[in-house]
């Protein structure tokens, strides 16, 4: 996608000049719309789906603080239960919001997810947009997120509501992150506001689902690019005051990462079976596995088993994949820095 200046009032970034015009003013009032209806004419037969055997019943059928709806002791279940071996009080909240509006029936929670992910489709447009510049690319990035058969599992299977619930808070964290970062400093600038509500959307988000622990992480990333504020060649006192502005939000992730654990723990979700050789090497093929399906989706399941043990051939050729497009990447940081940028919120996400 298309850099922009550096952000203004980024540390040795100085003020960014003004946008580009566009050139088309009305192009976003006609393929944003066009866009979103495809999504939801792709995902709404699922409105005739019902509840699968794979979590809902932990979830919703056989789950009496979520089929009795949205009531101050179901709320307070919520809040401190750690069901399912997963603590998100958010998702468990969302799901008895579904059964207050619409009972039992599996109709009304698979539509709220498909609502969902067609917002998401809307805020990564205008999120990507407003960092970029560019229209066309992010119709093309949307398009692949919104309608890539890798993000069907997520919105066709009503107990992954916390993933489409946590990734609509996540955009709204970038969101109100760049806006942060675009606003020079100063009296009455709102920055402070901007930063307030991106750290409240990332905990509403983790409350959702905890793997937005790395978020932290991405939005070092969007300092790099597009937001640049890490000018090239500047002084590491220069990036100190970028790392404590993250520091609330690393607080925020490793307080998520241990309930969690804990919750897990004592759920019996905790596996000890695979040593940490075993789990590396899993990552190497899984990294080689999702960039071929990103390009060729076959053979798509709920689940991957773990075969025990893969192939040393396997596990080389996914270290030198990673190894390769990381380097390659790398190379090119100062003249395609979403390259870099793209792959590094890829493997840590």
């Amino acid at each position: 996608m298309k850099p922009e200046p550096p952000a203004p009032g980024a540390p040795g970034a100085g003020t960014a000049g003004p946008r580009e015009p566009d050139r088309l003013p009305g192009r976003l009032h006609v393929f944003l719309p066009l866009l979103l209806v495809l999504v939801f004419a792709l995902y709404a037969p699922v409105g005739y789906h019902d509840f699968v055997n794979y979590d809902d019943a932990d979830y919703v059928t056989a789950n009496p603080r979520v089929l009795g709806g949205l009531t101050w002791e179901n709320v307070k279940w919520a809040v401190t239960a750690g069901h399912a071996s997963n603590w998100h009080p958010l998702t468990w909240i969302s799901h008895q919001l579904d059964c207050e509006l619409f009972g039992a029936a599996p109709g009304g929670p698979h539509l709220t997810n498909v609502l969902l992910h067609v917002a998401n489709t809307a805020l990564l447009f205008l999120l990507l947009r407003e960092l970029t510049g560019s229209f066309w690319r992010t119709l093309l990035v949307c398009g692949i997120f919104a309608l890539h058969p890798l993000r069907v599992e997520s919105v066709a299977w009503i107990s992954e509501r916390k993933d489409v619930l946590s990734g609509m808070f996540f955009m709204l964290t970038l969101w109100s992150y760049q806006r942060f970062a675009r606003i020079i400093p100063g009296p009455g600038s709102r920055r402070g506001v901007w930063y307030g509500a991106a750290l409240c959307f990332f905990v509403l988000g983790l409350l959702s689902k905890p793997m937005l622990v790395t978020v932290p992480f991405v939005l070092l990333l969007l300092d790099l690019w597009p937001l640049r504020r890490f000018p090239r060649g500047a002084k590491l006192r220069l990036w100190i005051p970028l790392l404590i502005e993250k520091t609330p939000f690393l607080v925020l992730a490793a307080g998520s990462c241990v309930a969690t654990y804990l919750v897990q723990q004592e759920g019996g979700a905790v596996s000890v079976s695979l040593p940490l050789g075993a789990r590396l090497a899993n990552a190497a093929v899984a990294h080689l596995r999702y960039l071929g399906k990103l390009v060729w989706p076959l053979d798509l399941a709920v689940l991957y088993p773990h075969p025990g043990s893969w192939p040393v051939g396997m596990v080389s050729l996914g270290v030198l994949a990673v190894a390769a497009v990381g380097v390659f990447a790398g190379l090119l940081f100062w003249r395609r820095p979403y390259l870099f940028v793209g792959y590094a919120w890829f493997l840590g996400m």
